[in-house]
């Protein structure tokens, strides 16, 4: 095993290598992130940092001018040695997050993001650039993620097509730099309800990877088609009986029931259906598609007993794929220990959020107001190298804890508690910066004359009726709303 400091050194010399220009400013502002006091509340304020030797004007032309080898960052990230779970697998979670930026009415690309909570709890869309996130998650109590890729949305992208193209250049990188080889267990992918879990295990049904996804409370999927009856004609159905969420009459009785006594969430009573499977329509995701394929997987309903918040606990529905093709004879569904192992799995989705927390208010990774979405492309991977380094440094930083925090031991230790030994820690690193050439600063504008070229402005993107083709009213909202019956 490799020690854990000349892991460090190496990636600090291939993130280095990986800045194509402007690279010693770039790579002392992702130092000034890391070894600043407290949470980072000003872009320019991080010129102040002593690990920063340039000015103020360096930093905002390294991030306008600069150039990150993006491609080659992913590869130094995948080489990473990545979390796992408890089972030895790689479980990889997906989601999307967004940097608001409401006024910024000179950068282009905006799109209206969903929030949660805003304007007296309520959804309301908000300007901004979303960007679609892959992390490895780990076991155990830990707020700790790996952040292996980060692709912003553009205008019009398919968020599916977006994310298996994601998952389909992370898993061969991961392949590549040996963490996962022919015989290992198959690598999850965990996602929340906004993703669509069927099309992604569609998509990525060439490689090791299994999807497990949470679905709707009004879903309605389809049992497999009965066989044919003797001396029926015609052609045969396609799917059997449906299977109403909320309905209990249509659910019969469960394949697997688990029953998990937890610290957390009290009594975790676990119940698992086989071989359930949406009913797709013909629809604009599946016109490539010359046949509409029957994707089979196990729906799990999980019930707890409590939330930590204390707000009411409802049922959560759970999907797994199991699968395209099956070996003969091999029954793909999942075991009562695979069943408990799939529902754990799913609740470590959650600590992306932890991560995405980390990045907006203790790394100020949407603190900076960039004009150009190709600079927040740039500051948004100084961020995700930040963070690895953090991750490479958690066995090497002593616990400089505050005086009302409690000790903790080395693997305990929280991304901002080894943020905060950083800065004792990078002497002893390597630093491929080199040191910062005397010059002076340009003359500027000349006083007196206005710039007569104002900068041009840009409207939000919104899918309207004249881009789909499709005229669109307003109906009122049903009372009894049925089912969904589609994929």
């Amino acid at each position: 095993m490799r020690d854990p400091a000349e892991v460090l050194a190496g990636f600090r010399r291939d993130f280095h290598q990986a800045l194509s220009r402007r690279s010693d400013a770039l790579f002392e502002l992702t130092d000034a992130v890391l070894c600043a006091d407290g949470p980072v509340r000003s872009l320019p304020g991080l010129s102040l940092v002593a690990e920063y030797r340039r000015g103020h004007g360096a930093l905002y032309d390294a991030l306008a001018a600069g150039r990150v080898d993006v491609q080659r960052l992913r590869t130094a990230v995948a080489a990473v040695p990545p979390p796992r779970a408890a089972d030895g697998r790689l479980v990889l979670a997906v989601d999307v997050t967004c940097w608001l930026r409401p006024e910024a009415h000179t950068s282009p690309e905006r799109i209206l993001c969903h929030t949660y909570g805003r304007g007296r709890d309520q959804h309301i869309g908000v300007p901004g650039w979303p960007y679609a996130f892959v992390v490895a998650l780990e076991t155990g109590r830990t707020s700790w993620t790996a952040p292996l890729d980060a692709v912003r949305l553009a205008p019009g992208a398919d968020l599916a097509a977006v994310t298996a193209a994601q998952l389909r250049d992370v898993v061969g990188r991961l392949i590549a730099a040996g963490h996962w080889r022919p015989g290992d267990p198959q690598v999850w992918v965990v996602m929340d309800a906004g993703y669509d879990a069927a099309r992604l295990a569609w998509l990525l049904r060439d490689l090791p990877v299994r999807v497990l996804a949470r679905l709707r409370s009004d879903r309605v999927l389809r049992r497999p088609a009965p066989p044919p009856l003797p001396g029926r004609r015609g052609r045969l159905p396609r799917h059997g009986a449906e299977f109403i969420f909320g309905d209990p009459r249509s659910w019969g009785a469960p394949d697997v029931t688990t029953v998990t006594d937890t610290r957390l969430y009290g009594t975790v009573t676990a119940r698992a259906w086989h071989r359930l499977h949406p009913r797709l329509t013909r629809r604009a995701a599946w016109t490539d598609c010359p046949a509409l394929p029957i994707l089979e997987g196990t729906v799990i309903r999980l019930d707890v007993g409590r939330l930590p918040s204390g707000a009411t606990a409802k049922p959560v529905w759970l999907w797994w794929s199991t699968g395209i093709d099956h070996e003969p004879g091999h029954d793909p569904s999942p075991d009562p220990a695979m069943i408990d192992l799939l529902w754990q799995a799913f609740l470590r989705r959650f600590d992306i959020e932890h991560t995405f927390r980390l990045f907006k208010q203790t790394l100020g990774w949407t603190v900076p107001k960039l004009r150009d979405p190709h600079a927040a492309d740039r500051w948004t991977w100084l961020i995700i190298a930040a963070y690895t380094q953090l991750r490479l440094a958690r066995p090497l930083t002593a616990d400089l804890r505050h005086p009302w925090e409690r000790p903790a031991p080395p693997e305990r230790l929280t991304p901002s508690r080894v943020r905060r030994g950083f800065r004792h820690l990078r002497p002893t690193s390597t630093c491929p910066a080199s040191a910062p050439k005397p010059t002076r600063p340009g003359p500027g504008r000349p006083p007196g004359t206005p710039n007569r070229h104002p900068t041009r402005r840009y409207d939000v993107h919104t899918v309207t009726s004249s881009q789909t083709g499709k005229t669109t009213s307003r109906k009122k909202k049903s009372v009894n709303p049925r089912p969904r019956r589609t994929g």
